[in-house]
């Protein structure tokens, strides 16, 4: 929904809803709902490169005192962690409330699970985990369960089964009971914070000065890791993929599954990849849908792919811009419309305009934050390209009622989740992203980097290759995990081939990284969503695939989308 646009920032979620019984078709489409720019909901932009000065702050614990895992044992620490979950249940009851008119489906219902805060000490601190259940399979035919991520990082996924249900046919929801969960200190599951003074994820995104300089970025950078180093404090650091993998099997154990199946989308597809490593024995059939590149978390991804990802997706807006310059007047062609975008942030960086009615100004910062999350899906292209024709006008000075209302849209608050900190999706972004891997600490490295994406990449301003908080984050308590190559051939990757969130070559990056273990659907689409967003070849081939598990023999591209 577009109340949502300026208050959500992930890599996925879609409408709640309740799954049909009458036939074998996907009849609801998972919506163009929760777009995302600034604050809420997705992964919206992944990471850089670089690097910081040398006295860096130590955030979220001193090294000193903290747990290094080696390779091997954290590889023992993943498989073992399911063992001795013992007899652990989940209590099914009523879910948690939700924020002020958001719906979910009615037969869903939902429960906790203790899992250890830290898994090398498995008798010590524990933390809850917040799990849901669908029940949709039928005696007979029922073949396990569907576990389901949204990404962000730092989604909450408490309500994915009822939002996934209706674009399930029959025949899949026959098969599969759908388990939804809030990641480790997400929502509902022992919510962390920082206290951040700018709740919103886009608030992390480091946009250059104008001019291009970088050290108010540095100066911010710093400022929040301190801040979560004083605010959360060391255990923050064990909220990460590899030990959210770990409660993904806990969750297993619990449901007395002897194997899950996942589908997990944006950065749920690096946490699959990540489970599929740990616990291979115990993975059944996995979807991975707009996915990240597991060799490149998280300081290289967005650097290497972030700016080249908005170049291949922005020209389906401008071209729908274009068909329409006699309305809009933003330019007859994808150049005009490009370069007229561009002029427009700049402006914006150098003067930002007051919003009517809203307490923030807009600036070039939110003009490509906004743009980035309604690339996100076609059904958005249009809206984008009024929101652009708005913002033209009010760095004009004269807005007309029809800017007015698409700025109200963009611009509308979004109601809070109770008991949830309003950073909390901030909190856990950084904890995720700063926990999961070593990020460089060279301040000149990221200037001069910033620089050289500014000049290959003006549509993302230098901000993926900018410094972020993670360049003053404590060491992650342990190394990255290895992505298992080969094995099982249990795994469809569905990638989009103009995805501005995780753009096409983390599609194959991940291929490559899984290997014959994995089977790989590209779609001649644009947008972040791969499944119900318009191929029937890419939809016949996942549901063939979760009823049957049959996989194409070869990679396969798909050029049937409607509306691409």
């Amino acid at each position: 929904m577009l109340t949502q646009v300026i208050n959500t920032t992930a890599w996925l979620s879609g409408p709640a809803g309740r799954p049909s019984s009458e036939d074998d078709t996907m009849t609801t489409k998972r919506s163009a709902a929760t777009p995302v720019p600034p604050r809420g909901r997705r992964f919206a932009a992944v990471l850089l490169a670089s690097t910081v000065v040398g006295g860096a702050l130590t955030a979220c614990g001193g090294s000193a005192q903290g747990v290094e895992v080696s390779g091997t044992v954290a590889k023992s620490v993943g498989k073992d962690a399911g063992r001795s979950a013992g007899a652990a249940r989940i209590t099914w009851g009523t879910c948690p409330p939700l924020a002020e008119g958001q719906t979910r489906d009615p037969h869903l219902t939902c429960g906790t699970l203790k899992v250890p805060l830290d898994y090398t000490r498995p008798g010590g601190t524990k933390i809850e985990v917040a799990v849901s259940r669908l029940s949709t399979a039928k005696p007979g035919k029922r073949r396990g369960v569907l576990v389901l991520n949204p990404g962000g990082p730092a989604l909450g996924g408490l309500d994915m089964p009822g939002t996934m249900a209706p674009t399930l046919p029959k025949s899949v929801r026959e098969r599969y009971d759908l388990i939804g969960f809030d990641p480790r200190g997400v929502d509902h599951s022992t919510p962390q914070s920082c206290g951040l003074n700018d709740p919103s994820v886009a608030g992390l995104f480091p946009f250059p000065a104008a001019d291009g300089s970088i050290t108010k970025n540095v100066a911010l950078a710093k400022a929040n890791a301190k801040k979560c180093a004083d605010t959360a404090g060391r255990n923050l650091r064990y909220y990460t993929t590899a030990n959210t993998a770990r409660d993904i099997d806990r969750i297993r154990q619990a449901l007395g599954e002897k194997k899950v199946s996942y589908w997990g989308q944006s950065y749920g597809t690096y946490l699959g990849a990540v489970y599929r490593s740990l616990f291979q024995k115990r993975t059944d059939r996995m979807i991975l849908e707009g996915n990240v590149d597991p060799t490149k978390v998280w300081a290289d991804l967005v650097a290497d792919t972030w700016g080249k990802g908005m170049a291949d997706r922005f020209p389906d807006a401008a071209r729908v811009a274009a068909a329409q310059n006699g309305t809009l007047g933003l330019g007859g062609s994808v150049a005009e419309v490009t370069r007229t975008y561009l002029a427009l942030a700049d402006r914006l960086d150098r003067e930002p305009a007051a919003i009517p009615g809203a307490p923030v100004s807009l600036d070039g910062a939110m003009l490509r934050s906004v743009t980035y999350s309604l690339l996100l899906h076609n059904d958005t292209l249009p809206v984008l390209t009024q929101f652009w024709k708005a913002a033209q006008d009010l760095a004009e000075g004269s807005t007309t009622a029809a800017d007015a209302e698409v700025l109200k849209q963009v611009f509308a608050d979004t109601p809070t989740t109770p008991g949830v900190p309003a950073d909390n999706q901030a909190t856990m972004f950084l904890a995720l992203t700063c926990g999961d891997a070593q990020w460089p600490k060279d301040v000149d490295g990221y200037a001069a980097r910033t620089a050289a994406e500014r000049a290959k990449w003006p549509l993302t301003a230098g901000m993926p290759a900018n410094i972020w908080t993670c360049a003053f984050w404590d060491k992650p308590a342990e190394p990255t995990v290895k992505i298992t190559k080969g094995g099982a051939r249990d795994t469809l990757i569905l990638q989009n081939r103009r995805d501005n969130a995780t753009p096409w070559e983390g599609g194959l990056g991940l291929h490559k990284a899984l290997g014959r273990g994995s089977a790989f659907v590209g779609v001649d689409n644009g947008g972040h969503y791969v499944y119900d967003a318009g191929s029937s070849c890419a939809d016949k081939t996942t549901v063939t695939f979760l009823t049957t598990g049959r996989l194409p023999h070869k990679d396969l591209y798909c050029t049937d989308a409607a509306g691409k």
